[in-house]
């Protein structure tokens, strides 16, 4: 009786072993697209501010800087903007602003933001690694 239990002990400690890789890859994995999730609903929330400025009148419609300074504050979150990122001229954060005709044939303000993701855990197969979002939003000009 004494040595059945000492087995299934040891039976134990195996079937945690070999299972342990595995909780491992799935908790990276879970890690993972969280952060991805993350980036994506910033780059939203950096679109919609930064379109809302953009259409407070016409020149403030084109102004790129300013939509860039918008979008640097919402997206400081991430890790490749933090402090080191001051412009928005090349990846990983790319923001344009134009005055386009908008679908009711008013002047609108157009906001495209491209925000390419750090490389995190490149997980063969399940994930690439990193990730460009390119988010564009439209809203008429007010004035």
């Amino acid at each position: 009786m004494r040595d059945r239990r000492r087995r299934r002990r040891g039976n134990s400690i195996i079937e945690f072993s070999l299972f342990l890789p595995w909780f491992i890859f799935l908790f990276i994995g879970a890690f993972d697209w969280g952060f991805y999730g993350y980036a994506l609903i910033s780059t939203q929330n950096a679109l919609r501010v930064s379109v809302q400025s953009a259409s407070l009148n016409a020149a403030s419609s084109i102004d790129s800087a300013t939509a860039c300074s918008y979008a640097l504050t919402e997206l400081r979150g991430a890790p490749n903007i933090g402090t080191t990122v001051s412009s928005c001229a090349s990846l990983p954060l790319i923001v344009t602003a134009a005055t386009v005709t908008g679908p009711d044939g008013a002047p609108a303000a157009k906001i495209t933001i491209t925000y390419q993701t750090p490389q995190l855990i490149p997980i063969p197969g399940l994930l690439a690694g990193r990730f460009t979002f390119v988010q564009s939003a439209l809203m008429r000009i007010r004035a």
